[in-house]
């Protein structure tokens, strides 16, 4: 355990996601070991979004508090399995030579930083569950704390994607050969992919800064939308427990209904 939490210090700090590892196509993320670490801190988070159901229900609610811890892992690790072709074939595209393993290796990176920064702010949400009963402000805040973890796990995988995209693997900067068979064979290797314009873009990037912040906006569709699919994660006070709600409306909608009832507006 106590090298697992190493590991995910060594992502935390990029000594996981060197520029030349990556140029190598070698992700060093144990797949086995940061799901679990994904798992242990999702619930982690989970944890203190159960606090709700257990100060404001009579008689406390525990299985809400049971269903949060076993849903906020959920909610990541399915989010990552609806997204992840996608980004296989966005990272194509652009000309990544990331084999489909790196991806999900690099896939799974994200979203340990993600429920990491979310479980290093629990002890914010559980400090404002002990200050308030109000439920719209908690649903509020839960979506401002999850927003922010999941805005800096996408900016640090967009950030590796950025670097593993084109100038470690630059196929026009790379040395030649001087056996014309391994020349070829070099060549078709390290061919652009469909989307890369190397010669009008010195900074090596092309249209994938672009592409990648595409797929950044999918995923982020994608998890609220997964989160409303699963919800109730912290338990209306006036509604009986329920594993899952009905699944009628969207996100979106639930968002801007809760916050407008928090500022007064309804």
């Amino acid at each position: 355990m106590i090298s697992w939490f190493k590991q995910l210090d060594e992502l935390l700090r990029g000594k996981r996601t060197e520029p030349g590892q990556l140029a190598e196509d070698r992700v060093n993320l144990p797949l086995r070991t940061f799901v679990s670490l994904a798992i242990i801190l999702g619930a982690l988070y989970g944890f203190f979004m159960g606090w709700y159901a257990l100060l404001n229900r009579e008689p406390a609610d525990y299985m809400q508090l049971l269903a949060a811890v076993i849903k906020l892992p959920a909610l990541f690790l399915l989010t990552l399995v609806v997204t992840f072709p996608s980004l296989y074939v966005f990272n194509a595209l652009v000309g990544c030579r990331m084999t489909m393993t790196s991806t999900l290796r690099l896939l799974v990176g994200a979203v340990v930083v993600n429920v990491t920064v979310a479980a290093s702010l629990g002890p914010i949400l559980g400090f404002f569950t002990l200050s308030t009963t109000s439920y719209p402000f908690m649903i509020v805040l839960n979506i401002v704390l999850l927003a922010v973890a999941g805005f800096v796990a996408l900016g640090f995988l967009l950030h590796t994607l950025r670097r593993v995209a084109l100038r470690p693997l630059n196929w026009t900067e790379l040395p030649k050969t001087s056996s014309t068979e391994d020349e070829s064979e070099d060549d078709a290797a390290r061919m652009p992919g469909p989307l890369e314009h190397i010669e009008s873009d010195p900074s090596g990037l092309g249209p994938a800064n672009s592409v990648f912040k595409i797929w950044v906006l999918l995923y982020g569709l994608v998890g609220a939308q997964m989160g409303w699919l699963l919800r109730p994660f912290i338990g209306s006070p006036d509604l009986p427990f329920e594993w899952f709600r009905e699944r009628d409306g969207n996100f979106f909608s639930a968002a801007i209904e809760h916050l407008s009832h928090l500022i007064g507006a309804n």
